[in-house]
């Protein structure tokens, strides 16, 4: 066989995302949030500025940014990234409805999408952007 042999990224290696990182704004309304609206479960705290939740087989972490000296913190209005929560088809109404009871403003009303999905938006306190979905 002649040719050039396939050149592999070390990066083939990974396999799964192992966790996620939200940089924080405000703290003391995040971890209230993730905590006391979404009842994510307190796996570990690290120190006062990095607590992780575990949400299924998944680490979700809150961290103040702090990993280099000219980092900024997102704007206001801007959303940094956008989680998604894949839950049973009757739980997305469920979650809705618990949200509006906790004072959580929904972006829309829970909704069966043309693309198979019934979804519900919503943000957190420093605006990123939550869904909450089901395959219909």
């Amino acid at each position: 066989m002649t040719g050039t042999p396939e050149i592999k990224s070390a990066f083939n290696a990974i396999r799964a995302i192992d966790y996620t990182i939200i940089l924080v704004r405000d703290w003391p309304g995040m971890r209230s949030f993730y905590e006391d609206v979404l009842g994510f479960p307190v796996a570990r705290e690290l120190s006062q500025g990095w607590i992780e939740y575990q949400v299924g087989p998944n680490t979700l972490a809150l961290a103040r940014p702090k990993r280099l000296a000219s980092d900024q913190a997102t704007p206001e209005g801007s959303a940094s990234l956008q989680l998604a929560f894949k839950v049973s088809r009757e739980d997305v109404d469920r979650c809705a409805a618990e949200l509006t009871g906790k004072g959580i403003a929904l972006m829309e009303p829970p909704t069966d999408q043309p693309f198979g999905h019934r979804t519900l938006f919503f943000r957190d306190p420093d605006g990123n952007l939550l869904e909450v979905y089901a395959e219909i």
